[in-house]
This record gives structure tokens, C-alpha cells and sequence, in this order.
């Protein structure tokens, strides 16, 4: 694998869908770790899997981690 930027995953939206930033670009939004998975790909980070991205220090989950897809509720 090359080396694998720092990947910022930011709180749910209110479609459930969450900000992806690799490295200083963001890269859209997720809806799943496999949607992570592909703009780590794109990036080009071609050998990482949905368990590498959901424990990987490289990555900073922000507001809750990678089991939550839907937003707050209020």
C-alpha cells in the first residue's frame, strides 16, 4: 500500500450522509465505510478494506465514530 494520507470523517449530515476529507481535499460524502474505502482508492490508497478504515489511526472520526450513520436527533 502507499502511504495512506490523514483521512478527517466528519459528523453526520441530516441524510445520514458524512464529509470526507483525505488529506487537504475533500473527497464527498459517505454513506458507508465501503465509500470511504473507494475515495481512499481514488486517492490512491488501492489495498485498504472497510476493517482497516473503521480502526485506523489514520483516520479522525469526529462528533461519533464509525458505527454511526444518521444524525443526531432534534
Amino acid at each position: 500500500m502507499t502511504e495512506t494520507p490523514q483521512v478527517v470523517v466528519y459528523p453526520p449530515a441530516e441524510d445520514g450522509g458524512r464529509r470526507v476529507r483525505v488529506g487537504s481535499r475533500f473527497m464527498g460524502m459517505a454513506y458507508t465505510l465501503l465509500d470511504i474505502v473507494e475515495f481512499l482508492r481514488r486517492a490512491g490508497s488501492e489495498d485498504v478494506e472497510p476493517e482497516d478504515v473503521a480502526g485506523a489511526a489514520w483516520v479522525e472520526w469526529r462528533g461519533v465514530g464509525p458505527d454511526v450513520w444518521t444524525p443526531p436527533p432534534g
